[in-house]
């Protein structure tokens, strides 16, 4: 796996991916607490403060490194602000395997935004940082994310169910290796 120490911002055609700042904590504080998009996810704080203090901790890293995830803010390139944000980590005692993570703004979602940003994802992390593995989970009930993961070229790897006391959350991974990706 390599890092990647002088990242450069991704571009698409219709979106810009660069590292999250911590002056974006607020809008993305704004729909991680939205309870259709908390639902579906893991945070344990969606508020500015925490969002803010993850961001600081986060760009202490670069891409490729171990230790955590790494967010990009992803910029609309027409509307100039802000549509939701992506992530990236090395899976722990998995060489070659990459995780990553997608939360889209409600107010731009089913738009195509979360398939181009993570296919953009996906091929930095098999073209940047040497990556044989991209790896994605979702609850089984996130219709939109599963079909994002799809769309990418991801293969359905797993189901299965986490229990927290009484409360039981089923999840799904998807993978894609490098030899089964999509052509660009």
């Amino acid at each position: 796996m390599r890092v990647d120490a002088d990242f450069e911002p991704l571009v698409t055609e219709r979106l810009l991916l660069r590292r999250s700042r911590p002056e974006d904590a607020e809008a993305i504080s704004a729909y991680r607490s939205d309870p259709e998009v908390h639902r579906y996810q893991g945070w344990d704080r969606t508020d500015a403060e925490g969002v803010r203090a993850e961001i600081v901790e986060m760009n202490g890293r670069a891409p490729g490194e171990p230790g955590g995830w790494i967010q990009f803010s992803v910029e609309g390139r027409e509307t100039n602000g802000l549509v939701g944000d992506i992530g990236l980590s090395l899976a722990d005692g998995e060489p070659g395997v990459i995780k990553v993570g997608y939360t889209m703004s409600p107010k731009f979602q089913g738009r195509g935004y979360a398939t181009e940003a993570v296919g953009a994802l996906i091929g930095y992390a098999f073209d940047t940082l040497g990556a044989d593995v991209v790896r994605a989970f979702a609850s089984a009930e996130n219709i939109a994310s599963i079909r994002v993961a799809e769309k990418v070229g991801m293969q359905l790897m797993e189901r299965y169910e986490r229990r927290h006391g009484d409360e039981v959350w089923t999840g799904v991974r998807f993978e894609l290796r490098r030899e089964d990706r999509l052509p660009a």
